[in-house]
């Protein structure tokens, strides 16, 4: 039999054989799926010189990382119904398309406008092609071993990928342009493009149902608390705009509950989350992304509007905490069956809410290697340890029937935690700025005041991931 051969399985539909080269398989899936992550935070070192260019507001700055990541994260669960129901490596390929083209056209953008389409329809891409890229992995490597270590870098690259962008973004925004950091998606999305079809196997597509009421009520709940938030930190929380958007968000989240509770196929099955190792894994994949984004999206304009680093020294600056994730993340598959999920989660948060907790401690003459190298290790040791395993967890343990769900719904707690963490700490950042202002600080110590506040609140949020790994069994499972 050739590898083009078909094989018909009994009551399934006509499905290709396992390509001989499974590595390029894993490969162009990976490539994917950092190209995805790294989007959510490689335009974090050149947003000073979008918004001189496009003409931002200080707090509009922000909707050029949450529209990606909130699109993304509120569409990725019907991403993954649609993977069932269409096909998974139909959707990855669209997906990457549709990622590619609107890459390219804010690669272009004129206006603040535009730009921010672009970005809410790579989010749209990225949701198509993101639950896929888990699903295609683990119906490719069906051996446990080559399934762990498939996941495990994939770990590496989700987790680091974010830290990786940083530095991605420096360079480029430092050597070309910050049009550049759009514009480098584009080769790559054509060869995932191009070779995917030829050498991802396609796995039997299965009866599903896109629950559109379940994806509108989930999405827009969502945005309205996204944007409630990001409001509040220009206009205050006496702003009647802002209470009517927290509002409706929380209750088009209430409905999206009742939807699911009553849909025969929903976009969350309820018994992904009966392993209690399960639940917690997709808690920590929630609090994880809200407690690194103060990081990501305030230490960049720490170092390059106070310490005035250069976009391209503050993306390396970020090196340390990429190469603890990554280094972390590639002994997981050692590590977690030898000694359990719980150990490694416990240690991991806990050096997260040392690292976040010591830039609360921030002021305006901080140097790099005095107060931010330490964090910088400090996290990205944590983060590698606490979260590489949690989607060994999810994805090794769910049915295959549920892959494409879990993917999902691991993505969509990744996404949607890094926009409500970010609209939730650029709150409190526009708060704590007008109350210093009021008290007469001025100039980057007034910046510096805002950032601490979030810092603090970003340490009490990877308390809560503390706290939830506490919850994991011990068994060496």
């Amino acid at each position: 039999m050739t590898e083009q051969t078909l094989r018909r399985e009994p009551g399934q539909a006509l499905i290709a054989p396992r390509p001989n080269r499974p590595g390029l398989a894993l490969a162009i899936i990976l490539s994917c799926q950092l190209m995805l992550i790294l989007d959510a935070t490689v335009m974090n070192v050149a947003l000073p010189r979008i918004r001189t260019d496009l003409g931002f507001t200080a707090t509009g700055l922000s909707w050029v990382m949450t529209s990606y990541s909130l699109v993304f994260g509120g569409l990725l669960l019907l991403g993954g119904r649609a993977g069932d129901l269409f096909g998974r490596r139909r959707m990855f390929v669209t997906g990457a398309a549709v990622f590619t083209v609107s890459s390219l056209v804010g690669g272009f953008a004129g206006s603040a406008e535009l730009l921010i389409a672009a970005r809410v329809a790579q989010g749209v891409g990225a949701a198509l092609a993101g639950p896929s890229t888990l699903a295609l992995i683990t119906t490719t490597f069906t051996e446990a071993k080559a399934r762990m270590r498939a996941l495990a870098l994939f770990s590496a690259m989700a987790s680091s990928g974010f830290a990786i962008g940083l530095i991605l973004g420096g360079l480029l925004t430092e050597w070309v342009s910050w049009r550049a950091v759009l514009f480098i998606n584009v080769p790559v999305g054509l060869a995932i493009v191009t070779l995917a079809p030829r050498f991802v196997p396609d796995p039997p597509r299965r009866p599903a149902r896109l629950d559109l009421p379940g994806a509108i009520t989930g999405t827009l709940g969502v945005a309205s608390l996204v944007y409630g938030f990001t409001r509040a930190a220009s206009d205050g929380w006496g702003d009647t705009v802002t209470l009517a958007s927290v509002t409706a968000g929380l209750l088009l989240l209430a409905g999206f509950l009742s939807l699911e509770l009553r849909m025969r196929q929903p976009l969350v099955p309820l018994r992904l989350f009966a392993d209690r190792n399960r639940a917690a894994a997709f808690a920590g994949y929630f609090l994880g992304p809200m407690a690194m984004m103060s990081m990501f999206f305030f230490l960049t304009q720490f170092l390059q509007e106070v310490r005035h680093f250069t976009a391209l020294a503050t993306g390396f600056a970020f090196l340390p905490m990429a190469v603890g994730i990554f280094t972390l993340s590639r002994l997981i598959p050692r590590l977690l069956p030898r000694y359990g999920p719980k150990p490694l989660a416990v240690t991991g948060t806990l050096m997260m809410v040392a690292g976040v907790g010591w830039l609360t401690r921030l002021t305006a003459d901080t140097g790099y290697f005095g107060g931010l190298f330490g964090p910088m290790v400090l996290m990205g040791l944590g983060a590698g340890m606490a979260f590489a395993p949690l989607n060994i967890i999810i994805m090794a343990s769910v049915p295959t029937e549920d892959a494409g769900a879990a993917g999902g719904v691991l993505q969509t707690m990744q996404q949607v935690g890094a926009s409500l963490g970010l609209g939730i700490l650029i709150t409190v950042f526009g708060t704590a700025t007008r109350t210093a202002a009021a008290g007469g600080t001025t100039g980057t110590e007034l910046l510096v005041s805002g950032m601490t506040s979030a810092f603090t609140v970003g340490t009490a949020i990877a308390g809560l991931g503390f706290l939830v790994a506490l919850t994991f069994r011990r068994q060496r499972d």
